[in-house]
């Protein structure tokens, strides 16, 4: 019993109605502009054609117009607030960038003449019953003197019927509209939502942004936290020769001054390309988000001073300018992760040897085992192994005779691992 009078004490029943007198509102002036033609026309009736009939004739023949407009007028905002606010209709976002595709403004036609259809019809209906119900409960305390349906009816017992009819007539009039609501609601996503190429297209949005973010987040882990390593063992260093040793002192400072400005220019070049993503003005490719900054990601050219803030000693095969690009930015980052972990985790003294061969780039950093924890636990053996991994070359990392090793070796194009 529930179940059936659900519809009479809803909430969703009556928005819903309200979002179809709504589209019978939106069909009001397609209804008057035919009524005008048909007027101006002024087609003769078929003999014993009921006067009662033109306008639904009228009203079938706007529906064709009613699509034409839904297909190039902006009605899908309107439509979208009105199925989500009043149909209550689960109506996923539409893509943010673009122009609108003739497949969705199909559907969105579709949709904007199924609700005017429909709505008009419901509209209508409501018009004309409401007062019919209130006249069938007034029936048996008035009659109908006036005859109008045709029959003249007494008040008394004799229309007794009539407030049961009326009452039979409302709750009809209220399940056609919850049942063309619950129509309208159900075909709502699939006409105003995404086709399924949007969501495909989303997603492959969504996974991008992810992993630009990830490669965001590497490029903080890698450049900053390399900084800070360096910027925390030279103000020991510092510390301690101050007193007996001012030049070494000095060195160490000038080194922290030199980290510490690095690690600013790669937080801005960062922090710029989140501001374009935010903003949505990114670059489709990884080299234009990468260099988007207030100057060049840093490569191996750069490598020079990052050997020399470190500490480190290198000794460098071939010429790494020959190196592309793309394997150079990253090359550059494997290696200051290397020695941010030598300067962290192990003891001096840290050795780097860089050989580009004919068809690969090779790296090797090498420290003896400190006293302190090894890398093992963070992030950054993670981040180089997955820098390499992209790259298509290989990685070991691990102790050995005493000491901490790192080797990478990465394709050159043209060549193989």
């Amino acid at each position: 019993m529930r179940r059936v009078l659900a519809p009479l004490t809803s909430m969703t029943t009556y928005l819903r109605w309200t979002c179809l007198v709504l589209g019978g509102a939106l069909a009001t002036p397609y209804v008057m502009a035919g009524s005008v033609v048909d007027g101006l026309l002024r087609l003769p009736d078929p003999e014993g054609y009921p006067l009662l009939v033109r306008d639904p004739v009228v009203f079938a023949a706007m529906l064709p117009v009613i699509a034409l407009t839904g297909l190039f007028l902006p009605v899908r905002g309107l439509e979208l607030a009105a199925a989500r606010g009043l149909l209550g209709a689960d109506v996923g976002p539409a893509p943010r960038e673009g122009k609108r595709t003739w497949a969705e403004q199909r559907r969105t036609s579709a949709w904007f003449t199924l609700h005017l259809g429909i709505g008009a019809v419901v509209a209508g209906a409501t018009l004309a019953l409401v007062p019919f119900v209130l006249w069938l409960c007034l029936l048996p305390l008035f009659g109908d003197p006036a005859g109008m349906l045709g029959v003249t009816f007494e008040a008394g017992w004799a229309t007794a019927w009539g407030p049961p009819a009326g009452m039979v007539t409302l709750v009809l009039l209220v399940y056609g509209a919850a049942g063309a609501g619950a129509v309208l609601a159900r075909l709502a996503p699939a006409l105003l939502g995404p086709s399924p190429a949007d969501r495909l297209a989303a997603l492959e949005e969504h996974a991008r942004r992810l992993a630009s973010r990830n490669r965001l987040a590497r490029e903080l882990h890698d450049s900053v936290g390399h900084a800070l390593s360096v910027v925390t063992v030279q103000a020991g260093a510092a510390g301690r020769l101050l007193d007996r040793d001012p030049e070494a002192a000095r060195t160490a400072l000038a080194a922290i001054e030199e980290s510490a400005r690095a690690a600013l220019e790669d937080l801005d070049q960062v922090l710029g390309v989140l501001r374009r993503e935010t903003g949505r003005e990114e670059g489709g490719d990884r080299s234009g988000a990468e260099e988007g900054g207030h100057g060049p990601a840093r490569t191996l050219a750069d490598l020079p001073e990052l050997v020399r803030a470190t500490g480190a000693s290198a000794e460098v095969t071939g010429d790494l300018g020959t190196v592309p690009a793309l394997v150079s930015r990253e090359a550059y980052r494997i290696v200051q992760e290397s020695l941010t972990n030598a300067v962290r985790h192990g003891a001096p003294p840290v050795r780097l040897a860089a050989a580009v061969r004919d068809d690969r780039l090779e790296l090797q950093v090498r420290n003896p085992v400190g006293d302190r924890p090894g890398p093992g636990g963070g992030r950054g053996v993670a981040g180089m192994r997955e820098r390499v991994t992209l790259l298509g070359g290989r990685i070991d990392a691990g102790a050995s005779g005493g000491e901490w090793l790192v080797t990478v070796r990465l394709p050159l194009p043209g060549g193989r691992t």
